[in-house]
């Protein structure tokens, strides 16, 4: 599978941007898995088949425009909701915060997301809740929260019981019991990317009591 950064051409991989390759095996017995250039790029650039929280920043007739951070708005159809008709339409907003998917994106059409799945399921997707609090961190940042098994994340689920979406484009979403709790969560989240392991669980541990 060939990700960010990568460019299919003829039957070799072009390099469309600096950074490091990174390789994850796929699983199972499969072979191959996928490849991607690491960088610290600043503006997220849409990929197809990327999880992002985008933003509804306006109505078009069956349509919503989505501000999703990258270098032009996406387009959301009313009808890529699960269960939705044009009858039983979503109660989609502006300023509602949307969790979704890219169906289209290439540099020569406007970015496309949907909120269901290929078998029309949300699986997840779809309007955030009102309460909560949105934040953007670095590509990079989010790249290692979105792995397999991260400490971060399995240490910070010990602290205090949250809820939490993260967007490929550099948003994240959390909501714990209390504000003060919610707000916690969102500063080590942030400070993380500039702390060792053992800075953060010392921080942690400070936290905890223990």
């Amino acid at each position: 599978l060939c990700g960010p950064g990568l460019r299919r051409c003829g039957a070799g991989l072009l390099v469309t941007k600096c950074g490091l390759l990174r390789h994850r095996r796929a699983g199972g017995a499969a072979a191959g898995g996928a490849y991607w250039v690491d960088s610290q790029q600043k503006r997220y650039v849409p990929v197809k088949g990327d999880h992002v929280i985008g933003i509804v920043t306006a109505k078009a007739g069956d349509v919503f425009k989505l501000d999703v951070g990258g270098s032009e708005q996406a387009s959301l159809s009313y009808l890529a909701f699960e269960g939705a008709t044009k009858r039983n339409r979503p109660n989609v907003q502006v300023g509602d915060l949307v969790y979704g998917q890219f169906l289209v994106a290439n540099k020569d059409m406007e970015p496309e997301m949907v909120c269901i799945d290929s078998s029309g399921r949300s699986s997840g997707m779809g309007i955030i809740g009102q309460d909560g609090f949105l934040f953007k961190v670095s590509l990079g940042l989010i790249r290692k929260l979105l792995a397999p098994k991260c400490e971060i994340i399995q240490e910070l689920s010990q602290l205090y019981p949250f809820e939490l979406v993260l967007g490929m484009n550099g948003r994240i979403w959390v909501k714990a019991k209390t504000v003060q709790q919610t707000l916690i969560i969102v500063n080590i989240l942030e400070a993380c990317e500039y702390m060792t392991a053992e800075q953060r669980k010392q921080a942690l541990a400070r936290l905890s009591g223990t």
